[in-house]
This record gives C-alpha cells, sequence and structure tokens, in this order.
C-alpha cells in the first residue's frame, strides 16, 4: 500500500494525474507487435498483429501472475469504449485513435472469420511440440473441429497472432460480441469515422448483432468465466445490444431484421426481472447455474453490468432502486470481509472485490469493482443533474446526507464516488500501475499486473466524473 492519501497531493490533482498515467498505460496493451511470448511447454511463439489487444502487456505464466497474453472478446470491448473517451477528452489525438480502431476493426473482422477444421489443418503436428506435463491443458481437436461458422463468436479469447486458442478455457461466452456491438456503435457516434472505417465498423456489428440474436436464449459461462448458467451481466449487455442494433436497423428500413431484434430485447428485458430477490433484496447474478452456491449470488457483476450497458434511466439502470440496493449490500459485504477495509480511514469507501468467498488469487479487491462502485456514482449524480433521478429516499438508506433539495442529492452522490476514488489513490503507487486486483489483507498488487481493463474502469470512471460535473453547471454531458 502506498502513503495515507492524506499525506498525498489533492485527490483532483491526483485523479487528473492518474488519468494521464492509465492513459498510457492501456495504450500500451494495443497493437503491442514488438512484444513475443513465448509458451514454451506448448512450443508456441506468440506475435500480437496490429488491432489485437492484450489483457495485459506484462507478460506472466503463472509465475506467479496469470498468463494474460490473449486477446479477450470482452477486455478489448471495454478498452475501445475507453478509446472513445480518450479521444472525446483531447488525451488521445482523433486521427491516432481512429487508426487504432481501424486496426481493431480489421483484426476483429478477421477472427469472425476462423473456423476450427482451417486451423487444424494449416497448424501442422502442433501437438507434438507440446511438453507432455502440458498436454493436459489442450483443448480436445474434436472440440477444434467443431467450430464453424458464428460459433468462433462464443470464443471469450484468442491468441494476439489472429489464431485460435487451442487451451483448455470456459467456453461458450456469449457477453463478448453483445459488449462490442455498444461499443463500436458509441464509437461511431461520437467520434464519426470515415465511410470506410464505417463501413468496417458495420460489418462487424452485423456479425455481432446476429450471434447475439441466435444466442441469447441459450447458457453461457459468466463474466468470471466459471459457471455455465443464465447471468445478468450477459443477459443486460444482450438485451441493450439487441435494443440499440434494432433500432439502428430500423433507421436503415431493415423492418424485418430490425423488428425481431426489438422482440428479443423486450423479451430479455422481461425475464431481467427474475433476477431480483425480494428476500434477500438484492438482483442476484445468476440464476439456473447448477453449479453455483448462494454467496455468488451477490456479485459486483450486476453493477459492471448496468455501466457497461450504459443504462442511465429506467428499469435496470442506476435509476433503479433494485440496482442501488444490490450496491448497498455488495458495499457492506465487502467492508465487512476485507481487514484493508476494516483499518481504512473513516470517510474512505471500502474497496470492492467480486463476490463472497472469491478464491482467485489473493480473493480481494478488484481495481475494476472499486472503480465501477465510483461510475456508479458519478453515473447517478449525473442522472440528478439532467433531472432523471429526484427519489433521494432510496439513497439515504445507504446513509448518504440527501435532504433538502437534488443540489443536496448530487453532492452527497459525488463526494461518495470521490471516496471510491480515494479508496483507489490509497492502493495505487507513483507509478500508477493497477493490476487486477489489491490483497484484501494488505492491499499489495496481485493477479495480472497493468491490467488494461483496470486502466480502462479508472478512465471510464474519472470520465463520467467530469461529465456529472459538467452537466451540474448546465453544459452538454
Amino acid at each position: 500500500m502506498s502513503a495515507p492519501f492524506k499525506q498525498q497531493a489533492s485527490l483532483d490533482a491526483w485523479m487528473r494525474r492518474q488519468y494521464a498515467l492509465s492513459a498510457a498505460k492501456m495504450m500500451s496493451a494495443i497493437s503491442r507487435v514488438d512484444l513475443v511470448k513465448e509458451r514454451r511447454g506448448f512450443g508456441r511463439q506468440v506475435r500480437p498483429v496490429k488491432g489485437s489487444i492484450l489483457a495485459s502487456p506484462v507478460i506472466a505464466a503463472y509465475d506467479p501472475d496469470p498468463d494474460y497474453f490473449f486477446h479477450w472478446l470482452r477486455d478489448s470491448a471495454v478498452i475501445i469504449d475507453a478509446l472513445r473517451l480518450l479521444i472525446e477528452s483531447g488525451e488521445i489525438a482523433r486521427s491516432d485513435g481512429l487508426a487504432h480502431f481501424s486496426d481493431f476493426l480489421g483484426f476483429s473482422l478477421t477472427l469472425c472469420g476462423l473456423d476450427g477444421r482451417s486451423f487444424l489443418a494449416g497448424a501442422g503436428d502442433y501437438r507434438g511440440k507440446v511438453e507432455p506435463h502440458f498436454a493436459q491443458f489442450l483443448r480436445p481437436e474434436t472440440e477444434l473441429l467443431a467450430i464453424s461458422g458464428d460459433d468462433i463468436l462464443g470464443e471469450p479469447r484468442f491468441d494476439p497472432d489472429g489464431s485460435i486458442d487451442i487451451l483448455k478455457w470456459s467456453r461458450p461466452q456469449h457477453d463478448g460480441p453483445a459488449l462490442r456491438v455498444l461499443a463500436v456503435a458509441r464509437f461511431c457516434r461520437s467520434v464519426g469515422p470515415g465511410p470506410d472505417i464505417l463501413k468496417q465498423a458495420e460489418q462487424l456489428i452485423l456479425r455481432d448483432l446476429g450471434f447475439t440474436f441466435a444466442r441469447w436464449r441459450a447458457p453461457s459461462f459468466d463474466i468470471w468465466e466459471e459457471e455455465l448458467g443464465r447471468h445478468y451481466y450477459t443477459q443486460l449487455i444482450q438485451c441493450e445490444a439487441l435494443r440499440e442494433g434494432g433500432l439502428w436497423l430500423l433507421s436503415r428500413g431493415a423492418i424485418e431484421s430490425a423488428s425481431a431484434y426489438l422482440d428479443a430485447a423486450q423479451e430479455i428485458a422481461t425475464g431481467l426481472d427474475d433476477f431480483w430477490s425480494a428476500p434477500h433484496g438484492f438482483l442476484r447474478s445468476r440464476i439456473a447455474a447448477p453449479d453455483s452456491g448462494p454467496q455468488k449470488e451477490l456479485d459486483i457483476a450486476t453493477v459492471l453490468a448496468v455501466i457497461h450497458a450504459g443504462r442511465n434511466a429506467g428499469p435496470h439502470s442506476i435509476c433503479d432502486s433494485r440496482l442501488i440496493a444490490t450496491l448497498g449490500r455488495l458495499e457492506a459485504l465487502f467492508a465487512k470481509a476485507y481487514a484493508i477495509n476494516a483499518a481504512r480511514p473513516g470517510a474512505d469507501a471500502p474497496a470492492m472485490g467480486r463476490y463472497d468467498g472469491d478464491r482467485y488469487y489473493s480473493g480481494g479487491a478488484y481495481f475494476f469493482s472499486t472503480l465501477g462502485a465510483a461510475e456508479f456514482y458519478f453515473k447517478a449524480a449525473q442522472a440528478v443533474a439532467k433531472g432523471l433521478l429526484d427519489d433521494a429516499s432510496q439513497w439515504a438508506r445507504l446513509g448518504l446526507e440527501t435532504e433538502h433539495d437534488n443540489n443536496h442529492l448530487f453532492d452527497a452522490l459525488m463526494r461518495r464516488g470521490d471516496q471510491f476514488m480515494a479508496t483507489v489513490a490509497a492502493y495505487t503507487p507513483e507509478s500508477g500501475d493497477l493490476s487486477e486486483q489489491f490483497d484484501q489483507t494488505d492491499g499489495a498488487q496481485t493477479s495480472a499486473k497493468n491490467l488494461a481493463w483496470s486502466h480502462a474502469a479508472f478512465i471510464s470512471a474519472y470520465a463520467s466524473r467530469t461529465k456529472a460535473i459538467r452537466a451540474a453547471k448546465g453544459g452538454s454531458p
């Protein structure tokens, strides 16, 4: 843990500095054609190509840090969404951002065309290069042969050289293509790419929408890649992607496809209410997951779902009392569960993890979880400034001072978001490095180093804070 935050510069100054650091560190995960990953036990040498996005550019091999030298569909969509924010703020030049976006689209479209049978035909005797101990981690060839058509979009990750991942993993995962629809659509609306890039974007969106529409009823593995079932995060992201995609196709005159997508979005939206547990007072993260224990039902994934879906009003949004109650339950859970929270200064918000009893690495706090809580409060403050949220009572139950009027509610929400940012500051070194986790006992950074998602989460939270302040001043959010 770094020196106590009260000994550092002001929170505002720290956030401005960290924004620049996180921008640079996140960008270092994009198109790292200069890196080479040796997976010696598998007889593989991996060289990233342009457009690929590494989950972490820090090379590791479970020694002890995990091997995150992969292009995850989910993570890459989160990073592209943050790239948009960096362009909006002027941190990244528009021309540079568009070049990265075009490379990402090209790489993603190449992945869409992969096929298991073709991959095996060109892979030669790759199994003969694998050391005996590592053979147990290889996917069965029958599984690879079965990948055809849009099955490839159920793959959660790929080697960044553009090839199919040959290692056993949790498959299928159905959130990545839907999340990519939202990220690419937002980028196009905000940045306004030229016709060539826009054509690439539309091709990718259509592929991802088709996959999402065909698969939304099918069970898949969750955001944490642990359990097969029906998951709130996946379903909400699918709902929003199909809704946005349907409206987009409607504007283009594709009435039949638009109607099918909008009908599916409405059906998913109705089903999302199934996740609410009135006896427990929170939205469950999963149902119909046979191997799941009850401790996993209360999960930060529900909060991240609302943020990633961009739901800022209406049911299953940051204005929904059920989400607010769920966030309150999560704060109480981690405040009690983690030793670092017991020792935190009274004004700080708790470091947030994933769910009760997490055993992955330190099983501790995650930077993107804690930053997700901050962003939730900042987005709620922006909703207040825009007149979308005016019921202070649901927030008062969380201990926020919300009396008198919306100005007080806005201030209380911003203050709470800043408290979460201060907690992140307390566990961030001078270098600005953000790993995946920080230990629940001593706050030491653990798991993957400089996780691109952690930096993207900071960028997104800080951007939401800036937009909330701007909205309160009467400017464009």
